[in-house]
């Protein structure tokens, strides 16, 4: 490797390095789940991968005996670290409630399997979870899904491309079931891979080293064929589910631009889209106000509340970033 790649490479690392702090730092806090049935490493794929599993947590009081609202989170890393536990650390304050289940999804990393495993693997489990609601009290209709940097990509994906069969993938047991979720909370994720050197970063998007082109398995820009097919943006249309968009403008790691070039697509499109433009925020999620825009969101598309989420710029003194 010549010096001028090492850097890179290095850049990479140290990159992918604070990516994944920040992930373990906000998964930290512990919580109370005694008023809680979690059931762990719950395989979703038929196989032994203990990346394809999931958690599933389900209060034991509920506000009524309707079946449960599913909210799924999916962990960042850049697809080659991380892990699905303490994903529903960051559901707890709306699983409290009684009013939703919660699940977190484990998936193959890059260094397991390339693009498109990863998302295959997750729409896996979603069919999981509506292969096996009646048993479990959950509603099949009702599933928002919610996900940080690498899994910010993931749950854009899996607004974007429902019923793309070369993205649904056939993994699993339940291939008759929907991969289709009814809204998406994406923080700070990828959304065009080949435009992320458009803007500043850490990192040197179009390297052979990066997070990207190693999902892919090659430098993206000489792979731009099965690159477009990571892009979210790839597959926007009119039926896509409802969006609710977080970013930093001051993100190194994945450019604010990424989210304003999906919530412009989606828009465009028809699709009901709010972006949260955090001023001055980096590649984090946080405190302060974000909770309650998220909580509003999932209130009114799984709960019927009335409710109203618009595009807004928060100070980042207001997020109070973790």
């Amino acid at each position: 490797m010549n010096f001028s790649r090492l850097v890179v490479a290095m850049g990479c690392v140290v990159a992918l390095g604070q990516a994944v702090a920040q992930e373990s730092r906000q998964n930290r806090p512990a919580r109370d789940w005694s008023g809680f049935k979690v059931t762990k490493d719950i395989a979703y794929a038929g196989t032994d991968h203990e990346r394809q599993t999931l958690d599933l947590a389900l209060p034991l009081k509920r506000t009524n005996d309707k079946p449960l609202p599913v909210i799924a989170y999916i962990h960042g890393g850049a697809w080659r670290a991380g892990s699905k536990n303490g994903g529903l650390n960051r559901l707890h304050d709306y699983l409290k409630t009684g009013r939703y289940a919660g699940v977190t999804i484990g998936y193959r990393l890059s260094q397991h399997a390339k693009w498109p495993a990863q998302i295959h693997d997750c729409k896996a489990a979603i069919r999981w979870i509506r292969a096996n609601a009646k048993k479990y009290g959950l509603d099949a209709d009702r599933i928002a899904v919610h996900g940080t940097s690498a899994g910010g990509h993931l749950v854009a994906m899996l607004g974007t491309s429902a019923g793309v069969a070369a993205m649904d993938g056939s993994i699993g047991p339940h291939t008759d079931q929907s991969t289709r979720v009814q809204c998406v909370i994406n923080y700070y994720g990828p959304t065009n891979f080949l435009r992320m050197n458009d803007f500043e970063s850490r990192i040197d998007h179009d390297a052979a080293e990066s997070p990207e082109s190693q999902l892919i398995g090659g430098a993206i820009q000489e792979n731009k064929k099965k690159t477009l097919t990571a892009n979210p943006i790839s597959y926007v249309d009119k039926g896509d589910a409802p969006f609710l968009i977080m970013h930093g403008t001051k993100d190194m790691l994945v450019a604010y631009n990424q989210s304003v070039l999906l919530h412009n697509a989606l828009k465009k499109a028809g699709v009901r889209s709010a972006l949260l433009t955090v001023d001055g925020g980096g590649h984090s999620g946080g405190k302060g106000v974000l909770p309650e825009r998220f909580r509003t969101f999932i209130e009114f598309h799984l709960l019927g509340k009335k409710g109203i989420i618009a595009d807004e710029t928060i100070p980042v003194a207001k997020v109070r970033v973790r």
